[in-house]
This record gives structure tokens, C-alpha cells and sequence, in this order.
């Protein structure tokens, strides 16, 4: 744990020297959207929040995933320059290349939906952005790859279901995983509408999921987990309110399908859905909203997803975030006993 905690640190300096000559180019580039994230006729709390933000750049997510990912890919030859004992339990190789491939592969597609926001390249329903059907095509893809390579190159097919014990999902596991995936890397996205919230809530959940890898004592996962902890630390700085960076889609479709994986790699999907709570019960509000409106014709919530629903009934937003934090922090003590039950 000691080395552990020495690399988290290591990776919040890492991070926090880059991170503001980061913003500086961002602001200079320009890299935020041109006009603003949603039609200006559209006068609800949504709308009038983020058209508030939209000068602010987003590409915070974009600088933890290449720091924490280069930080990651030396780690493991120091490691062993160092005759640093590495316990690992899948195929160590296997198991970095697919924390790395969740990683870096939901980060290009969400750096891709980031760039068609920028430069307002697809309008969809008054939105800038990849079109939904698209998206959640090429999400449903890199999930079904990340659920068979776990499948098939690290025999992973159980799961560990607290007061009941191993359950074997055999082929299941892939269609579970990849709705998991898809689930997590949504959900985050949506929960990251506010100054501080996704980030925050992530950095607890992944404390969390730390404590958890340790006790199994998997190297290359706790290793990772502590360099992207680092890494969301210096990032939340910056972050919260009132935020000069954002997350951006880049960070938010590839820290919440990595999430995901960090739960199904541990084989504790239970754990993972109870620690990520908090991003269920807020993605599910947006997506029930959109499934009422098609489906019924009328809304079931006044506006959703559930943050903003807060901010139109009169809560602050460093409120909004600050006690989502304090719910995330009980949530995730939750999570972790369940998972050692």
C-alpha cells in the first residue's frame, strides 16, 4: 500500500506541473464549443446552465488518459528494474491490454464526439454532437471486444454475488459485460454536467475500488487505479467550482467504461453497481425522460437528468455537487463492505 500511495502522489505532481499550461493551450486553441452547447431558444435550467459554461474548455478528461497512460505503460519495466514483486492474478500482459484498451479506445471516441461539439459539425435536436445511434453503436462494439477479450483471454466468467457465493455466468458474461460497459460509459457522461460532480464521485468510487484491488493483490490494477487517482485529484482542482477545465466527453465515455471493466475484472459486479450508483440513478433519469417522451408523449420528470432537476427547483450547484459527494462517499463504504462480505 505504501508504494501504492508513493505512486498516487507521484502521479498528482506528474499531473498538477502539466495541468495549467494544459488549460493555457486549450484556452488558446480555443477548443470549446463555438456557439453554444444548445439552441438559444430554449430557455429551461439546462439549457440556461450550460450555455453559461460553454466558453469554458473541455479536455481535462483528454490529459489524464495520455499522462495516466504513459505514466502506466513504465510502471510495470521500473517495476521490474527494481526487482519490485508483481502479483498479478490474470495473464499480466492480457490484463494491461485491456485496462489500456478500454481506456484509450472510449477516450477516441469520445475525443471524436468532443471535436463535432467544438466545431458544431452534427446538430441533432438542437445539439451539438455525434448523433446518439452512432455513438451507441461504436459503444456497443468496444464493449462486445472488452467482454470476449475478458472472456476468452483471461477465463474471466464469475462473478462473486455477496451472501450467495461464485456464480459461474459462463457465455453470459459477454452480454452482461458489454451492457455494463455501455451502462458505465453513458452514465458517467451524463452525471458530468456540473462543476466537480462526475469528477468528484469518480475519485471516490475509485478510491474505493483501490482498497478492493489491493486486498487481491493485483499489481497492475491497483497500480493503474492509483496513477488515475492521481491524476483526478490535480484534475478536480481545477474543476470545481466555479471549474476553469471540464472532463469532457473524451474523459467521461472512457472513465466510465473503465470503470466498468475495473469492476468486472475484480468480479464484483455487485460492488460496481452499488459504488456506481450515484452514476446509475443519474443517467437512468435522462434515459427514463427520453424513453417517456418517445414512447408516451409527455416527460416524466420536469427536466432531467436529476442534477439539473435539483438546480431548477432552487439548489445551488456547489451544494448539488457537495452532497452527491457526501451520498458517494457513504454509497462507496456501502459497496466495499458488501464486497468483502
Amino acid at each position: 500500500m505504501g508504494i501504492l500511495l508513493g505512486i498516487l502522489i507521484l502521479s498528482f505532481f506528474v499531473h498538477a506541473a502539466i495541468i495549467v499550461p494544459w488549460i493555457n493551450l486549450l484556452y488558446k486553441l480555443k477548443l470549446f464549443k463555438n456557439l453554444s452547447a444548445v439552441s438559444s431558444s430554449k430557455k429551461d435550467a439546462a439549457s440556461q446552465h450550460i450555455r453559461s459554461k460553454a466558453r469554458t474548455p473541455e479536455g481535462g478528461g483528454l490529459l489524464i488518459i495520455i499522462v495516466t497512460s504513459l505514466l502506466f505503460a513504465i510502471s510495470i519495466p521500473i517495476f521490474n528494474f527494481f526487482k519490485v514483486k508483481i502479483t498479478h492474478i490474470y495473464p499480466i500482459n492480457q490484463e494491461i491490454n485491456i485496462i489500456f484498451f478500454s481506456f484509450l479506445s472510449f477516450g477516441i471516441l469520445g475525443l471524436y464526439d468532443d471535436v463535432v461539439k467544438y466545431f458544431e459539425l452534427q446538430r441533432e435536436q438542437g445539439y451539438a454532437g455525434l448523433k446518439s445511434r452512432t455513438k451507441f453503436i461504436i459503444q456497443a462494439v468496444l464493449g462486445m471486444m472488452l467482454s470476449i477479450l475478458m472472456y476468452l483471454n483471461l477465463g474471466l466468467h464469475i462473478i462473486n454475488v455477496p451472501f450467495i457465493g461464485v456464480l459461474d455466468l459462463g457465455f453470459w458474461f459477454i452480454p452482461i459485460a458489454t451492457f455494463l460497459i455501455m451502462l458505465f460509459a453513458n452514465a458517467v457522461n451524463i452525471t458530468d454536467g456540473m462543476d466537480g460532480l462526475a469528477g468528484g464521485l469518480l475519485m471516490i468510487s475509485l478510491f474505493g475500488f483501490l482498497l478492493l484491488s489491493t486486498s487481491i493483490l493485483d499489481v497492475p490494477l491497483s497500480t493503474f487505479i492509483a496513477l488515475w487517482l492521481g491524476g483526478l485529484i490535480a484534475f478536480l482542482y481545477f474543476n470545481v467550482y466555479p471549474a476553469r477545465i471540464f472532463m469532457g466527453d473524451s474523459g467521461a465515455m472512457a472513465f466510465g467504461a473503465t470503470l466498468a471493466v475495473i469492476g468486472l475484472l475484480l468480479g464484483k459486479i455487485v460492488a460496481l453497481l452499488v459504488i456506481g450508483f450515484p452514476f446509475i440513478v443519474d443517467g437512468a433519469s435522462s434515459f427514463l425522460q427520453i424513453v417517456s417522451v418517445k414512447l408516451l408523449g409527455r416527460r416524466i420528470f420536469p427536466i432531467a437528468p436529476l442534477h439539473y432537476w435539483l438546480l431548477k427547483i432552487g439548489w445551488a450547484e456547489p451544494k448539488i455537487v457537495q452532497r452527491a459527494w457526501l451520498a458517494g462517499i457513504v454509497i462507496v463504504i456501502f459497496g466495499i463492505w458488501l464486497a468483502i462480505v
